[in-house]
């Protein structure tokens, strides 16, 4: 979900805090990708007519390989260097929203039911999108599809995001390509959204910057956070009666929530029993990641062509000239992506997280996790940590 209506937020009092960018702005950049988010998407839209998804002649669903092999070959002919980051283990505050996602899907098939017996093609197609769900199977198989074609695969000792948005503070990556807009919670510096979308859309990127966003509300980045909490995220519920507008021009007046519940009606603006706002605070202030500090570069190499063909043609029945058009297109990009930007031939200083964006985090369950080769995702049994190669 993210955080509610933060966009329009951000629109009506920050509008100079993003712009709208084409692909090919991020030529030689490095990209920090929420995996699972954008795999979901694959399967709610690549090859979908009704109900149906895209399958093999097995019946397996093929909508996620074929939606990750193709924006990904998009990324790299492009001149992108993508870095996919997937989810580890749900918060413990998070478990509420999977519930209410739980709920969702069950009621969604009770409706689907009832869609196919009345013959509502619309509605089949909305609640039938409603009831997928990305199973662990899903993941891996992206993650090998993604390391056959030579691209650094990550998985985040907890939410995704919260590693991207450490990458990014650190000046590992460029942005992050998410749709989620608690990333910026994260204290990520840079968000780009659309990146991601199909090519017939043709969608410009949509680049948010934190600095600016807090330069343009005139607020601090703790004030950001307490307004994205009271806005609506996924780890605590709302007070009734306060929404996105109410949130900002509540935390400009009394500076944070403490303040706010002091000077509100709580008969009228009635808090949850499971509005914890300071644990959420410290999730996104300190969540559980693996430390910049201990990641290495990333590795992009070439595309391992006999285990793409193995892998797609051989397990999952794609049309071989089109996995071998894929290669081909992933073998040139590689020469291109080894071009420099203008920009990269003037030295600069390294980047240091911007001012008042140090937000910590503490280690995940692992203490080791160097991120490097992309040939392989593993976790260290001692700690759980992650570890590439």
């Amino acid at each position: 979900m993210g955080i509610k209506n933060l966009k329009k937020l951000i629109s009506d009092h920050a509008p100079g805090a993003f712009k709208d960018m084409p692909l090919d702005a991020y030529f030689s950049r490095i990209v920090a990708i929420d995996a699972s988010m954008h795999i979901y998407q694959f399967m709610a839209v690549v090859g979908r007519s009704g109900e149906d998804q895209l399958t093999n002649e097995h019946g397996e669903v093929t909508s996620h390989l074929q939606g990750m092999m193709h924006r990904t070959s998009r990324l790299l002919q492009a001149g992108i260097k993508p870095v996919y980051v997937f989810d580890g283990k749900p918060p413990e505050m998070k478990s509420g929203e999977l519930s209410k996602r739980r709920a969702a899907r069950e009621q969604a098939v009770e409706k689907l039911k009832e869609a196919k017996e009345s013959g509502d093609a619309a509605a089949v197609e909305k609640y039938s999108k409603r009831d997928l769900k990305v199973t662990k199977e899903h993941n891996e198989e992206c993650k090998r599809l993604l390391r056959l074609m030579g691209v650094p695969v990550i998985e985040a000792p907890c939410e995704a995001e919260a590693q991207c948005a450490e990458l990014c503070k650190h000046g590992l990556v460029y942005s992050v390509a998410t749709e989620d807009m608690d990333c910026l919670c994260f204290g990520t510096t840079r968000q780009s959204r659309h990146m991601m979308a199909p090519a017939s859309q043709k969608k410009d990127v949509q680049e948010f910057q934190i600095d600016k966003v807090l330069e343009g509300m005139d607020i601090t980045m703790d004030q950001f956070i307490d307004i994205c909490i009271l806005c609506g995220c996924d780890y605590c519920g709302t007070i009734r009666g306060i929404g996105p507008k109410k949130s900002f021009d509540l935390i400009k007046k009394h500076k944070c929530i403490e303040k706010v519940l002091e000077n509100i009606d709580l008969t009228k603006n009635k808090v949850p029993e499971n509005f914890d706002y300071e644990q959420v605070r410290r999730l996104f202030k300190a969540p559980e990641i693996t430390p910049a500090t201990e990641c290495s570069p990333f590795k992009w190499t070439a595309p391992d062509e006999e285990g793409l063909i193995a892998f797609m043609v051989d397990e999952k029945s794609f049309n071989l000239e089109r996995i071998q058009s894929v290669i081909k297109k992933v073998k040139a990009s590689k020469s291109k992506s080894t071009q420099g930007r203008l920009d990269s031939f003037f030295s600069a200083a390294p980047r240091k997280p911007a001012a008042g964006l140090s937000l910590g985090g503490k280690k995940g369950a692992n203490k080791a996790g160097a991120f490097g080769k992309s040939t392989g995702v593993t976790k260290t049994k001692k700690s759980g940590g992650i570890r590439l190669g």
